[in-house]
């Protein structure tokens, strides 16, 4: 038996409670400073109120003031914290940490430097606490998973990465289940990359169906052809980013998993499509207020980087035209704007042949 404390009260880390839990662990879920109302609830329930089924009973719950006693002596951390905590759990986590306690993060996104790299979390982390002397690797969950399905037990294949193969071994020997399935890979910057981008290509692809909706009302049912070609040039633009991030052919198969559930489930699909209906970002976000749409965030960020190697002449903006895309509409409110479905055509023609 080991003992697991998870760091933040949002979904993902409350559902790796579950897979923890019934393996026999010790699991504690500690909440942010802004999760007391959740662990309110946790305490007097029990269960989440999105989840079909309770916590397994032993997982405590504690309050973010009492988190520096509750992490002592445990084997290893769940960082269970949004894009928008990245900087937070770095100063108020990290920084106090026991540097020996191996942690694993569910934060999906990447940060963007001055010359257009994308930075995948667990990279910014590790270089910032060694500015400050402390030597620690930060390993990270990334794959298709939603919350409510892997506390159904619905089978879920997932990549845990990092550098530190002993800790990647333990993590997975505790956390492994009969529906909770478990690669691993060193691969960090590939993985963290893959899941991030999905957010951006989700978004487009949902557009597509918003647009359907917007051409032929709300009866027709949906048309499979329009998401088929925004799927295919998601495929071939998630491939040349993964190429210019130095991802393994693994890590981006990952991310097309991810990208496959993302289109079919919950915030970021829900954006695509009230983009795709003419809504503009102010509008969207007004829609799903009270939401964390952190996929929003995570596709200016790449279409920032993407703009930025094209300035330095790396890249050509011509082989993105649909992450281009979205990132206009949510930079220049080009809510009215079709696909640029010409733009995703090609010619892989011999000379030969003429």
């Amino acid at each position: 038996m080991r003992k697991i404390t998870i760091i933040g009260a949002g979904m993902m880390g409350s559902a790796l409670a579950f897979p923890a839990a019934e393996n026999g662990n010790e699991v504690h879920i500690v909440g942010t400073c802004l999760d007391d109302e959740i662990i309110d609830g946790y305490i007097k329930t029990g269960k989440h109120e999105k989840f079909c089924r309770p916590f397994p009973e032993n997982v405590k719950f504690h309050y973010f003031k009492d988190w520096e006693e509750v992490v002592k002596g445990s084997d290893f951390v769940i960082g269970g914290v949004s894009s928008f905590g990245v900087d937070w759990f770095l100063e108020e986590i990290l920084t106090k940490l026991d540097p020996a306690i191996p942690v694993l993060s569910v934060t999906k996104g990447l940060r963007a430097t001055e010359d257009g790299s994308l930075l995948s979390y667990p990279g910014y982390w590790i270089s910032e606490l060694a500015k400050r002397g402390i030597h620690r690797d930060v390993c990270a969950v990334g794959g298709p998973c939603t919350s409510y399905e892997l506390v159904f037990m619905d089978p879920t294949e997932v990549g845990f990465c990092g550098k530190d193969n002993k800790a990647l071994r333990m993590m997975k020997e505790a956390m492994q289940r009969p529906y909770y399935h478990i690669s691993l890979t060193n691969d960090v910057i590939g993985l963290e990359s893959a899941v991030a981008l999905k957010n951006a290509f989700a978004m487009a692809v949902t557009l597509a169906v918003g647009l359907n909706t917007r051409w032929h009302g709300e009866d027709e049912p949906q048309h499979y052809n329009s998401q088929a070609g925004t799927f295919s040039q998601a495929v071939r633009e998630t491939h040349a980013l993964m190429q210019l991030q130095g991802g393994t052919f693994e890590s981006e198969c990952i991310g097309l998993g991810d990208l496959y559930v993302t289109i079919f489930s919950g915030r970021t699909r829900r954006c695509g499509v009230l983009m795709g209906q003419g809504l503009d970002y102010d509008q969207v976000t007004e829609a799903l207020a009270g939401i964390t749409l952190e996929s929003l965030v995570i596709t200016r960020i790449m279409g920032q980087a993407i703009r930025r190697k094209a300035e330095l002449g790396l890249v050509d903006l011509k082989d993105f035209p649909l992450l281009m895309h979205i990132v206009d509409i949510l930079d220049k409110g080009k809510a009215d704007a079709d696909m640029p479905w010409e733009a995703f055509t090609y010619e892989a023609l011999s000379p030969a042949n003429d």
